[in-house]
């Protein structure tokens, strides 16, 4: 390609990774001065079969500057406060991975967590959710917008959504095609590069037409048209950590309120996953099949459904991992193109949204820089193992050994990144988490503790406060949550209210 800026940009494949890609670059780089083409082939169709989120995608949704209550409405979406974990440390046991702080956060130089743990080695109440307002209010099925108000500390309400996947990849068509990107019907066969450089150059369709760019973003899913099948970048292959390699997945009728979390129930040889949404809820087995096979999970998923099944289900098949580049030559890969993690903690669509920020931190100007290429490809390599790591811990620190599935999640051999996390925490009750990773020490301190693990001493700083201080400020915060909690509605209230599909009374089975 030539070394002038970038001028036509060429997204092969839609779904949501496609049109999230279309969505921003048209908000941010424009359709005036430059042209945004999404190819995408109907036959081929998408793996979206129902998504939950995590808070970041506010963010993107702030970047487009789009409604939320029109978002919402049109994508029959609720909100989500957490992910409920039933029978994960062992049967009969459930946690909450709760969005939001924990606590508060002190002006005495160490982490909350830290006095909480004093606290309780003093006597106090172990319950550490008590001190999350969005795990309360989740256990309700209550729903606010309530923001933290300058001088006080009353929380604000951290939150994220789940939505219908078709229906958020048709908002962000409605929203790309409103601002110039031109959607292009067609299923590529080849892929032309530049003799000299390697760079892609156009794609052809089946029918005969050229499309020519300066960049090519990969959005083609699990095959990796471009970035596998044109520039072979590899495959990080993580079974050995992660092993579940299935999906059977299903709607059903909604049958009840809506919950405003994710419930995830750990099962024979995987877990279950449920989406309440406004119009449905979504479910699905993730599975290993070295331990179960698909028929006999899809059975289990279909006998555990709460409502009239809506279609038939699917069987989804991947390989947890990475490709060892996301960004080769002027090609970036974006979602399943560029690896895939099981969706446990809802982060596929957040790693979409995260290479997209980092694209627009080394869009290229005047050529591709490949310091700036390696840098990226690094930064994405970090945010994947890191997120890995996080999930690895869900099945390494358990009490279950009832199944040969978890057997053997007990005897992972760990990533060495995560063994010093947990002994971190063993020691402390913090990871020391990286600022630039995407789970925070609330997200750590709440999966590692709900799955058992105990620390058994905390930050020394914590010692300083008195104990009356100590039991007074816990109070306080524990008040304030209380009070917020009362003025928020119940979650299917606020839905109705301000951002309703379609009337409550009319969804209910």
């Amino acid at each position: 390609m030539s070394e002038s800026r970038i001028r036509d940009i060429v997204i092969v494949g839609g779904g949501t990774a496609g049109w999230m890609a279309a969505a921003l670059l048209s908000k941010i780089v424009g359709t005036q001065a430059n042209t945004v083409t999404l190819i995408e082939s109907e036959e081929i169709g998408t793996v979206g079969v129902g998504e939950a989120t995590i808070p970041p995608i506010r963010l993107f949704n702030n970047q487009l500057e789009i409604d939320e209550n029109e978002f919402v409405r049109e994508t029959n979406a609720t909100f989500k406060l957490g992910i409920e974990f039933i029978d994960w440390r062992r049967l009969g046991h459930t946690y909450f991975h709760n969005f939001g702080l924990f606590g508060a956060e002190l002006r005495n130089g160490a982490p909350f967590v830290s006095y909480w743990l004093r606290w309780v080695a003093n006597g106090g109440d172990p319950n550490h959710l008590l001190f999350s307002l969005e795990s309360e209010a989740a256990q309700l099925g209550k729903f606010g917008r309530a923001e933290r108000q300058p001088g006080r500390q009353t929380p604000s309400v951290n939150y994220a959504f789940q939505f219908d996947a078709a229906s958020y990849a048709a908002y962000l068509r409605r929203y790309s095609e409103r601002r110039g990107v031109v959607r292009q019907e067609g299923r590529i066969v080849s892929v032309q590069q530049n003799s000299e450089t390697g760079f892609i150059e156009s794609v052809e369709t089946q029918d005969g037409r050229k499309f020519a760019g300066d960049l090519f973003i990969d959005c083609s899913g699990f095959r990796g048209l471009l970035i596998e099948g044109t520039f072979k970048a590899g495959f990080d292959d993580w079974s050995e950590w992660l092993p579940n390699n299935r999906a059977a997945a299903v709607p059903c009728e909604r049958v009840e309120e809506t919950t405003p979390y994710t419930r995830v129930t750990a099962k024979q040889a995987g877990w279950q996953w449920r989406i309440p949404l406004q119009h449905r809820t979504g479910n699905g087995y993730v599975f290993s099949e070295q331990f179960i096979s698909e028929d006999h999970a899809t059975d289990r998923l279909l006998e555990a459904l709460d409502g009239k099944r809506l279609a038939d289900p699917k069987i989804l098949r991947f390989v947890a991992g990475k490709r060892k580049a996301s960004w080769i030559k002027n090609c970036v890969a974006l979602g399943l193109a560029g690896g895939f993690l099981e969706p446990l903690e809802s982060t596929s669509i957040h790693l979409v949204q995260a290479a997209l920020t980092k694209l627009f931190d080394y869009f290229p100007h005047g050529g591709f820089d490949p310091k700036l290429i390696d840098r990226f490809n690094r930064e994405m390599d970090f945010m994947y193992e890191s997120i890995r790591d996080f999930l690895v811990a869900h099945y390494f620190v358990t009490e279950r050994d009832d199944t040969p599935y978890w057997q053997y999640c007990r005897n992972l051999k760990i990533p060495d990144s995560l063994a010093d996390k947990l002994e971190l925490f063993r020691t402390r009750g913090q990871v020391l988490a990286a600022n630039n990773e995407l789970f925070s020490e609330t997200s750590w301190f709440a999966v590692l503790y709900g799955q058992g693990l105990r620390p058994v001493g905390y930050h020394p700083i914590a010692d300083a406060m008195s104990e009356d201080d100590l039991n007074l400020t816990l109070a306080r915060i524990r008040s304030a949550i209380k009070q917020q909690l009362e003025q928020l509605p119940s979650h299917d209230g606020f839905i109705a209210q301000c951002c309703a599909a379609q009337p409550v009374a009319m969804q209910k089975a």
